[in-house]
């Protein structure tokens, strides 16, 4: 489930903004060894502007390949090449083009925050969170990296407290003496479904008991004689704990909806 993270830096408007500074068909003549061979960045800004992915990956990544590239556009044009990437789903190749324009110029925080976006995709949230937290370090106004930080570390802790509960009854298991009890411990399953009935019932009865009736209470009774009649029936030949405690939970869930 996923949550709601900010929207991703398109890339045509990230290389519009990168490439703002540079006039239609200005030039860069690389890097000081001589001026016989120019390099043109207009092919790759009327690309990026032009939305061509396939394009800007051809003509950008030429750009970006030529040691006679300045570094600045070449910083411009790997990023204008990495929203391609992005664009055509290639997430790998678009973060190693972000990998190297930061390893250029790591005073981007906008990078910090593509790049860990499509961490996030990719799932793997620990980089995520580090580079969001890189471009709030860099720009502390950073709109999109703030969201995106808040909401990934409330998703965290929220998996770290699932993870902390999981395969755990909604009871102590050290200090459980019944043999149902003993049994819904030594079962994975059973615990998770004992933790999701208790959930649920706490949820229903107190919305039920919120008005002031008597209706929460009545609920709470239903669920203690759901308990007496477990404990009672735990052992026998003709009951199984499995599926009474899958109708519990399925009753539960249907008051709940109403």
């Amino acid at each position: 489930m996923r949550r709601a993270f900010k929207t991703p830096i398109r890339y045509a408007a990230t290389a519009s903004l990168l490439w703002a500074t540079l006039p239609n068909g200005a030039c860069a003549t690389g890097t000081g060894q001589g001026t016989d061979q120019q390099v043109y960045p207009a092919p790759c800004v009327a690309a990026a502007a032009a939305n061509d992915a396939d394009k800007v990956i051809d003509v950008c990544g030429a750009l970006v390949d030529n040691e006679k590239t300045l570094r600045a556009d070449r910083i411009k044009a790997l990023i204008a090449r990495a929203g391609a990437y992005d664009r055509k789903d290639l997430i790998d190749r678009a973060i190693g083009d972000y990998d190297t324009a930061l390893r250029l110029d790591p005073t981007l925080a906008d990078i910090f925050n593509a790049r860990g976006e499509l961490w996030l995709r990719k799932g793997d949230r620990p980089r995520a969170l580090h580079d969001f937290a890189a471009a709030i370090k860099l720009n502390p106004d950073h709109p999109a990296a703030r969201g995106n930080h808040k909401a990934l570390a409330q998703e965290l802790e929220r998996l770290g407290a699932l993870m902390a509960v999981n395969n755990k009854p909604s009871f102590s298991c050290a200090a459980a003496r019944r043999a149902v009890e003993k049994a819904i411990c030594a079962n994975p399953e059973l615990a998770n479904l004992d933790r999701q009935i208790n959930a649920v019932n706490a949820k229903v009865v107190r919305k039920a008991g919120s008005d002031g009736s008597r209706a929460g209470r009545a609920l709470q009774r239903e669920q203690d004689a759901f308990l007496a009649r477990r404990n009672a029936a735990f052992g026998r030949p003709d009951y199984d704990l499995r599926n009474a405690m899958r109708e519990r939970l399925d009753h539960l869930l249907a008051v709940q909806r109403y």
